[in-house]
């Protein structure tokens, strides 16, 4: 059996020749963190570790720091969920989760159901007192407005302020530009999760995503591994800019998996999940 240590090896060297500048410390240094839903595991496409719901050990081997998992999407919950949450606590990872809010739904009952399922999965599973993250991922149409009145209900339940994942699309970067002073000042208030991993998005760099924006100065998390479906099977999408691109897959993974990077170190990630995590009583 391949060791941690050699698998930690093999990621490192993956990721050594990227370059400073992007976030306040080299991206192969950075803690990864892998957002997974119920279309994970993707098919296998190469040799290499598999991972299931129910075993991620093979993420953390990989040098993954902590793992998020989609809760629900519109008023659906999410099949695997609670096993991804279950099986990331065995392989000793951080546990987040987020909730992908719908334009035609209500933001609020949307936010009630997100409290709801981390509750559940939280007692099911024997995970009341661990820190859970807490995240909002937004439909490219949904508004400020929207936003806020999801964000500002979980953090009415909870007492936690969520991190906001944002898609990189020319909607949301309009929609984000032209929200008033005000909204702007109350979304700054949440983590900037940004995504940032297809080749044909105009943008070079995080800080070029963010003056698109015109809201966050600073990233907390980057989305650099994405995956796209095309013709019935997923394909890798992964940051490149100059001499710099990111592997296609995770460490010695067999399939595509969505991989971020957190902006700080280990100590400084330890201290972040903590402050945007609610702890299930």
């Amino acid at each position: 059996m391949v060791s941690k240590i050699h698998l930690l090896a093999a990621a490192t060297l993956l990721l050594c020749h990227c370059s400073g500048g992007y976030g306040s410390m080299p991206l192969h240094k950075a803690p990864k963190i892998v957002n997974v839903s119920s279309w994970d595991p993707k098919e296998r496409q190469r040799s290499g570790s598999g991972f299931s719901e129910n075993d991620v050990s093979s993420l953390a081997a990989n040098g993954a720091s902590g793992l998020i998992a989609r809760a629900g999407k519109g008023g659906a919950a999410d099949s695997k969920c609670g096993a991804f949450l279950s099986a990331a606590k065995r392989s000793g990872l951080r546990l987040g989760t987020y909730y992908f809010v719908t334009k035609g739904g209500n933001p609020e009952r949307q936010a009630d159901q997100y409290v709801s399922l981390v509750r559940t999965h939280a007692g099911q599973r024997g995970l009341s007192g661990e820190p859970i993250l807490l995240v909002g991922d937004f439909d490219t149409r949904a508004k400020a407005a929207d936003m806020l009145r999801f964000l500002d209900r979980v953090e009415h339940l909870t007492g936690v302020k969520p991190v906001i994942y944002l898609e990189n699309s020319s909607q949301m970067r309009t929609t984000m530009m032209s929200a008033s002073a005000g909204e702007k000042q109350r979304l700054k208030r949440h983590p900037y999760w940004i995504a940032l991993y297809s080749p044909d998005n105009g943008f070079q760099t995080p800080k070029d995503l963010m003056k698109a924006h015109g809201v966050w100065s600073k990233w907390a998390i980057w989305q650099y591994g994405g995956v796209e479906w095309r013709r019935g099977r997923s394909q890798p999408l992964v940051y490149h800019h100059g001499g710099w691109r990111a592997p296609r897959y995770f460490g010695t993974m067999d399939r595509p998996l969505e991989h971020n990077a957190f902006n700080g170190s280990e100590n400084e990630l330890a201290d972040f999940w903590a402050r945007h995590s609610w702890i299930v009583p």
